[in-house]
Formats: structure tokens, C-alpha cells, sequence
């Protein structure tokens, strides 16, 4: 998301850093690069006007001008301002229960899977969820909602032939008020365009429900498109929220960032991929960040915190650091890091990488580098993994046979054990004195406060042996 907004920011700023003192017409030429850039990406036109006019009346103030380094002041500037944009994050409204959560759109929008990934979400917050679908139109619709919910265990209202939506609003408030759940989620019928009947329909159920929450679901792949569905439902059903869905799959960012300045209501979720759990609060400011090609170290550590085994993680971490590391504990990473998720995802969270996001889409790395990895230290004998001196040439060609790959595979993966095992070596060596010391460097060096603040905190290392 936002590839190339985010390349053609970055080429602005680095232009602005080459030129050292920062007049007022350096200024304008930024600024028209970046007004195209934005229009480029798909952002409506009034909303980049007011964007450029807002950063370009702060970027030519004395605050810029006797800053020790203005480059980097126009990109706080920009920064904050694109936060703005983008709006603050608002927490869903929650009444007495059962809350109504109601999810509006145009068919194919994905509202059927936003709504139980929004189930899936509100789970993980310790809430019981009924979802119930209103959707008597397309065909097995409300079948797709039924198996959505035995795959992600969430109770769905029962299917009963030939009933109305309005009826089958009725029943599910009965049911979930009968069935004491905090949230209902009413997933409505979608039109492959907006008409007055859809309206009317979704007015009226929209009037029945009272729902806490109308939750209109756009698809961000079509920009301007998107805007306009959402100024429309906005004007019929005051809606308090948007989903943006395949989020992962528009390079663009337009219908994003246009999205709270033309409707006026938050951003609440993005769908981020296929699963059932691939939904993600909105955060503007981590948006802003990504944009910027700083990176999304808070959301790194939210995924590490949720998907890897913290145990199992912390023992791997401990045995690293006394030295005694052999290939069960590379295995252990590998795996760690496949649970991750797309690697390539994960990587555009790492602040600094944006730059080489070129590079590492050349390289070609995937998660199916980690599942070759695991095939091949599998197809070692548990001797082996211990002890990979073991490891000459019969034994690789075994190997490699046994994991379907080259023994240049098996070559490679040994390579990049040895290097972490050296790596590791040195750890030892330095003690925990010496590794606060380094990181502290890294930390003057990368200009990451947050580093040295975790060093005057003490640091959580784990213990030296």
C-alpha cells in the first residue's frame, strides 16, 4: 500500500536534504512534486488542495528556516499533517448490549468477510458475537456468512427460506438479546451500484436495528470510486466509520487518504489479506509513518506480540546468547518468522527499508524460502542438527535429495548458520555491559530515542551464562 506515493515522497525529500539551506522556492517546487504525487496516488483533488495548502503555509515559516536541519522539518511537517489527514482513530461505540454493528456497501466490497474478521477482532477484545446476514439476494450468501462462522467459531444467526431482511433483523436482535451477546453484526445485501431501493432497504432496516455503528465496507482498489460510494451512503445513512478492504493490494493509497476529509467519519479498519484475521485497527499516525518510509515498528512488535511464541521465543534467545546454538534453534526462527506472516509485509514495517524495497523485490524472498529452509534441516538426523560439523558431502546430497532441493540450497542454509553462530559468539564475549553499550550506539546512530530510552530502563536481556 502506498508504494509509489511513498517512492515519489521520498524522492522529494531527498532532494530537499542535498541542498543544505531551504529557500522559499526550493518550497514551491516541493510542493508542486508532491501535489502530483498525490494526485497520482488517487487522492481527490479538493482534499490534496487544502493538503499542500496547509503544509506550504507552516513550510515557509522562520520555524523551517532557522531549523539546524529544514529537510527533515518539512517531512514533521508533512508527516503531521498527512496524521491529520488521515484522521485520529475513534474506538467503536458500544450501548447497552446486544451493540449493533451494521455493515453497509456495494456487492463485492467484501462485507460478508469484513464482518467476521470484525468478529474475529472483537473476540480477541473478550466479546461474545452473534453475526446474523441480511443478505436474501445473492445467491448463498447467507450460507457464506453461516460458514465463515464455524470456521472462526462465531455463532450466526439460523437461515430460515423465503424471510425478509427486515424480519431477519427482528430476529437476530431478539436472538441476541435472548442470547446475551456484548456485539450483532448485520452483514446487509449489497448492489453492484448504489440505487433507491437499496437505500430505502438499508434505511429502514438501518431504522429498526438503531445500531450503534454503521460501517460502510469500500474496496481501496477503486479510488475515486470508493470516495464517491462513500460520500453517497454517507448522505442517506450518516454513516460513523469506513472498512477499507484489500488494502494490501492498492500500490495507490488515494480512496485512504481521501476518505476522512470528504465523508467526515474515522477510518475504523483495514483489511490487510485473505484471513480471517487480517483485519487491523486503523492507526493514522502508523500510516503517516509507512508513507514516509519510516517504517511501522509499533505494528512489528503488535504482530511479533501476537503471532510468535513468547516462550518458546525467549528460551531460543537465551540459549543464542550463553552460545549454545545449533540448527533446532535456527529451525525454531524460521518457524517463528513464517508465522509472522508475508514476509514482504513484515519487512515494510522495518523503519529504513523502504529504500531498498526495489532490492528486496528483486531478491525475490518470500515465506517459501523459510518452508525450504525447514524441509531441508527436516531431512537432517537429530545428530546432525546438533552437531552440523557432521555435515560433509554424502550427507548433504542426502539432505538435499530428502528436502527436493540443490545442495547449493543445503550449501547456503549452513553458511547463514555459521554466520549467526559467529554472531552469537561475539554476543557472549561482550556480556550484558557490552551489548547495552552497542545498542546505545545503534541507538546515537539510527537517531532511535526509543533505544536509548530502553537502556536507561535497565533493558530485559536475558541472562548470561
Amino acid at each position: 500500500m502506498f508504494k509509489g506515493l511513498s517512492d515519489r515522497l521520498s524522492s522529494v525529500f531527498e532532494k530537499l536534504s542535498s541542498r543544505g539551506l531551504l529557500t522559499e522556492e526550493m518550497v514551491n517546487e516541493s510542493m508542486r512534486e508532491i501535489k502530483i504525487a498525490l494526485l497520482e496516488a488517487d487522492v481527490a483533488l479538493p482534499v490534496v488542495k487544502d493538503f499542500i495548502a496547509h503544509v506550504k503555509e507552516k513550510a515557509v515559516g522562520e520555524q523551517v528556516v532557522k531549523s539546524v536541519k529544514p529537510d527533515q522539518m518539512v517531512v514533521k511537517i508533512v508527516h503531521d499533517e498527512l496524521t491529520a489527514l488521515l484522521g485520529t482513530g475513534v474506538d467503536l461505540k458500544q450501548t447497552t448490549p446486544p451493540t449493533v454493528l451494521l455493515m453497509v456497501g456495494l456487492q463485492g466490497s467484501g462485507k460478508t468477510t469484513s464482518s467476521a474478521k470484525l468478529g474475529v477482532w472483537l473476540k480477541k477484545q473478550k466479546k461474545s458475537v452473534l453475526m446474523a446476514s441480511l443478505d436474501v439476494y445473492r445467491p448463498a450468501a447467507q450460507e457464506q456468512l453461516a460458514q465463515l462462522g464455524q470456521i472462526t467459531q462465531i455463532d450466526t444467526l439460523p437461515i430460515i427460506a423465503g424471510q425478509h431482511p427486515l424480519d431477519i433483523t427482528k430476529r437476530a436482535l431478539d436472538a441476541a438479546k435472548k442470547g446475551g451477546y456484548d456485539f450483532l453484526i448485520l452483514d446487509t445485501a449489497g448492489r453492484l451500484h448504489i440505487d433507491a431501493d437499496m437505500m430505502h432497504e438499508l434505511v429502514a432496516i438501518q431504522k429498526v436495528s438503531q445500531p450503534s455503528e454503521t460501517l460502510l465496507v469500500v474496496d481501496a482498489l477503486s479510488g475515486q470510486d470508493a470516495v464517491n460510494v462513500a460520500k453517497t451512503f454517507n448522505e442517506q445513512l450518516s454513516i460513523t466509520g469506513t472498512i477499507l478492504t484489500r488494502i494490501d493490494g492498492d500500490s495507490r493509497g488515494g480512496a485512504a487518504l481521501s476518505m476522512r476529509a470528504i465523508t467526515g467519519q474515522p477510518i475504523r479498519f483495514l483489511g490487510v489479506g485473505e484471513k480471517t484475521d487480517a483485519l487491523e485497527l486503523f492507526d493514522a499516525k502508523r500510516i503517516a509513518d509507512r508513507i514516509l518510509g519510516m517504517g511501522d515498528v509499533v505494528g512489528l512488535v503488535e504482530t511479533a506480540l501476537e503471532k510468535v511464541n513468547q516462550e518458546e521465543a525467549q528460551k531460543t534467545a537465551q540459549r543464542m546468547m550463553s552460545g549454545q546454538f545449533d540448527l533446532n534453534d535456527l529451525l525454531s526462527q524460521l518457524r517463528q518468522m513464517n508465522n509472522l506472516g508475508d514476509i514482504k509485509g513484515v519487512m515494510k514495517m522495518i523503519p529504513g527499508l523502504s529504500k531498498f524495497q526495489s532490492k528486496i523485490e528483486e531478491a525475490n524472498i518470500d515465506n517459501s524460502l523459510f518452508r525450504r529452509q525447514e524441509a531441508i534441516i527436516l531431512s537432517m538426523t537429530p545428530k546432525e542438527r546438533k552437531n552440523p560439523d557432521l555435515l560433509k558431502a554424502a550427507r548433504k546430497i542426502r539432505i538435499a535429495n530428502g528436502a527436493g532441493v540443490e545442495v547449493s540450497d543445503v550449501n547456503r542454509l549452513l553458511k547463514q548458520y555459521e554466520q549467526m553462530a559467529t554472531v552469537m559468539k561475539k554476543f557472549k564475549k561482550m556480556g550484558p555491559l557490552g551489548m547495552m553499550s552497542m545498542m546505545k550506539k545503534m541507538g546515537a546512530m539510527t537517531g532511535d530515542s526509543n533505544l536509548d530510552s530502553l537502556m536507561k530502563q535497565g533493558g530485559n536481556f536475558p541472562p548470561f551464562k
